[in-house]
């Protein structure tokens, strides 16, 4: 999928996450459900950092489009090492190793591990990072006509304000880890979810992706899971514009509403 739909599923999802917390009598504070949504929005982009055209590289400049670089080569390789006898070397990482279950998980637990023992000036940088991916995704129409200083002095705002937000009591900083010492320990959640979303929406078009890496499927590694094949779409088609988005949109506000408890 291309980098709205990923962006837009992402925020869904964690809406989707804040309805069940809801229901299983765990809601989340609603500065929680909002930075949140907005951290997986951004985290639904995050794996295409093996690509230097994707909507990432754009976001912070020479810097993200060094490290889409550098990852592109890291995957290429890491693809190339563990491959399995049925798969042919490549040239690119692309749909490779950042878009695997094990990456997803590793990322997140990094920036959990970060927030934690990093204090609020970690805290301040995973938001800011993040939100200006959202931007990048939500808003691509507007960010791409803008400055991208605007777009990163919007991000830094909106995450000194959230961070201020979700410090006072009771707002957040320790939903679902109930001890002190792991504050925004959460914050690692959303970033999983946003990877596996991004996984799962790349699944559905014609080239698949590898999910499950290492695990061997059918003697490859890098096993290109998906839909059946006369269900897939080329990403940026009709059916992920007119269709896929305006779903993610009501189930995210669905989900919302019910998270916060509207009704």
């Amino acid at each position: 999928m291309m980098g709205p739909a990923h962006s837009l599923s992402g925020a869904a999802a964690w809406l989707g996450a804040g309805a069940a917390a809801a229901a299983l009598d765990r809601p989340m504070p609603w500065p929680v459900l909002a930075a949140g949504a907005l951290i997986c929005a951004g985290a639904a982009l995050a794996p295409d950092l093996d690509q230097r055209s994707a909507t990432v590289s754009r976001a912070f400049g020479p810097l993200s489009r060094g490290l889409c670089g550098v990852t592109d080569k890291v995957s290429e390789t890491v693809f190339n090492a563990t491959r399995g006898s049925g798969e042919r070397r490549r040239s690119g990482g692309h749909r490779t190793l950042t878009h695997t279950w094990l990456w997803a998980l590793l990322i997140g637990a990094g920036f959990s591990a970060a927030a934690v023992y990093g204090g609020r000036w970690a805290v301040l940088v995973i938001l800011f990072i993040h939100v200006v991916l959202a931007v990048e995704g939500l808003l691509w129409r507007m960010a791409r006509v803008s400055s991208d200083v605007l777009v990163w002095l919007l991000g830094a705002t909106s995450a000194w304000i959230l961070t201020n937000i979700l410090t006072k009591p009771g707002n957040g900083a320790e939903w679902l880890f109930s001890d002190p010492d792991l504050r925004f320990a959460w914050l690692g959640v959303p970033i999983v979810l946003g990877a596996l979303v991004h996984n799962i929406g790349d699944a559905l078009t014609i080239s698949g992706c590898p999910i499950l890496w290492p695990i061997p499927i059918m003697g490859k590694r890098w096993y290109p899971l998906g839909t059946p094949k006369f269900m897939r779409f080329r990403a940026g088609a009709r059916v992920e514009v007119s269709v896929l988005m305006p779903v993610f949109m009501v189930l995210g506000g669905a989900s919302g509403v019910y998270a916060l408890d509207l009704f």
